[in-house]
């Protein structure tokens, strides 16, 4: 019997908006971009608390309340546990929240969601067009050609894992998070959270902030991984648990090698921040 698939899927799913990153989650069932709605009201307002804002927003809006059902709908999105379900809005009702927010960059915002979908459809014609704007981020990032080109890919090793995964018996969300989980902590000896903690990440992407070093171990423990699942011919999440330790403890034994040589530690706390330290940037290229 065929597994059902995952209506969603998160493959570009941190968008930049002023600097300031929003989750997006593509429903493959009615083809739309949905944006976290917390993502949304802390763009929106800055705020620190924007949990509280929105329930205080909810209570201030009856008619926006009355209609919660049609606006929220909880996909599954990155947080910092992990692929969960969280309350998202399609841009008809981020705009509809929008109109609840007295902020002046709500227009911008409008604007931005527009460009989104713009992108998105040319996405769909062409492919291609989404790498482009990935490596634009990076360099508007300050990030080396030669850092870019190593996280593309690594990229591509991922996706080569998770095809394997989604074929083999693996469920997407919680299963895919776990399994990447036993693989990181098994090559670096964090696991993802650990790691992000170490950088000062919090729903910022782990990869984006990896140095060149860290993005070359990580892909050489799912490279290991993908090629032994698939030798063992790994089905479901046990034997690809299996696989996936195996595959990153052949990382470890070379991270250990050369650190061992070169009395530097691989996983590093530096991450490619806004307001970073520009040294940090300029010793990849």
């Amino acid at each position: 019997m065929a597994r059902k698939k995952d209506e969603t899927s998160t493959d570009r799913s941190i968008v930049i908006f002023e600097d300031q990153p929003v989750r997006r989650v593509w429903n493959k069932k009615d083809k739309k971009w949905y944006f976290p709605i917390i993502d949304v009201i802390k763009v929106l307002t800055d705020s620190t608390d924007p949990s509280g804002y929105l329930k205080d927003m909810r209570r201030r809006d009856g008619e926006l309340s009355k209609g919660w059902g049609q606006i929220a709908t909880p996909l599954y999105a990155q947080t910092k546990g992990g692929r969960q379900k969280v309350n998202c809005a399609n841009v008809e009702g981020t705009l509809r929240l929008i109109q609840s927010v007295p902020s002046k960059k709500a227009e911008p915002f409008k604007l931005w969601l527009a460009k989104v979908g713009y992108e998105r459809l040319q996405e769909t014609v062409d492919p291609e067009q989404s790498i482009i704007r990935a490596r634009r981020n990076w360099q508007t990032r300050g990030l080396s050609e030669k850092w870019i080109e190593q996280r593309m890919r690594g990229q591509e090793t991922r996706n080569k894992l998770t095809d394997h995964w989604n074929t083999h018996g693996v469920k997407e969300g919680i299963e895919y998070a776990k399994l990447t989980d036993v693989i990181h902590k098994e090559w670096s000896g964090l696991s993802t959270s650990q790691h992000k903690k170490l950088k000062g990440l919090k729903n910022h992407n782990l990869r984006d902030n990896m140095t060149e070093a860290e993005l070359i171990f990580v892909a050489l423990a799912e490279l290991s991984t993908t090629q032994i699942a698939k030798a063992e011919n790994a089905d479901g999440y046990p034997q690809n648990k299996i696989a996936a330790k195996k595959g990153g403890s052949i990382a470890k034994g070379a991270r250990q090698q050369l650190e061992q040589q070169t009395g530097k530690r691989v996983v590093s706390s530096e991450n490619f921040l806004p307001g970073g330290e520009i040294g940090k940037r300029k010793q990849l290229e």
